[in-house]
């Protein structure tokens, strides 16, 4: 694996990233803005195992010395912190998908501009 194959990950999540935020500050109905949330927590989480992939064994930093986290030890930990943002994610999913639920039964509309006017 390349230097290249890692700045395209990085800008794939970059982008994947953009698209979440566009969707959560452009978005009217509450179920895309938390499609949109969710896209940025994973655009993270493929980050951080892009990274983790990529360093290489017997990485050193300049200020600190020899990185003890390198190399296929780093990439399994990438790994597993991603799995926490994946369970992160899915809570965060039903706990927002719960809210709008609820909100939507006091007021039926999905639209988030919408929700917090009072009667």
């Amino acid at each position: 694996m390349t230097d290249g194959m890692l700045v395209g990950l990085l800008l794939f999540g970059a982008l994947l990233f953009a698209l979440g935020l566009y969707g959560a500050l452009a978005q009217r109905n509450a179920v895309r803005v938390l499609l949109a949330v969710e896209l940025m927590l994973l655009a993270g989480g493929l980050n951080v195992v892009a990274l983790t992939r990529f360093l290489p064994a017997g990485a050193e930093n300049r200020r600190l010395g020899p990185l003890p986290l390198a190399g296929d030890y780093a990439a399994a930990l990438g790994q597993t912190t991603t799995l926490f943002f994946l369970a992160v994610a899915a809570a965060e999913v039903a706990i927002g998908l719960a809210a709008v639920i609820a909100a939507y039964r006091l007021r039926p509309t999905p639209n988030v501009d919408e929700m917090d006017e009072r009667e």
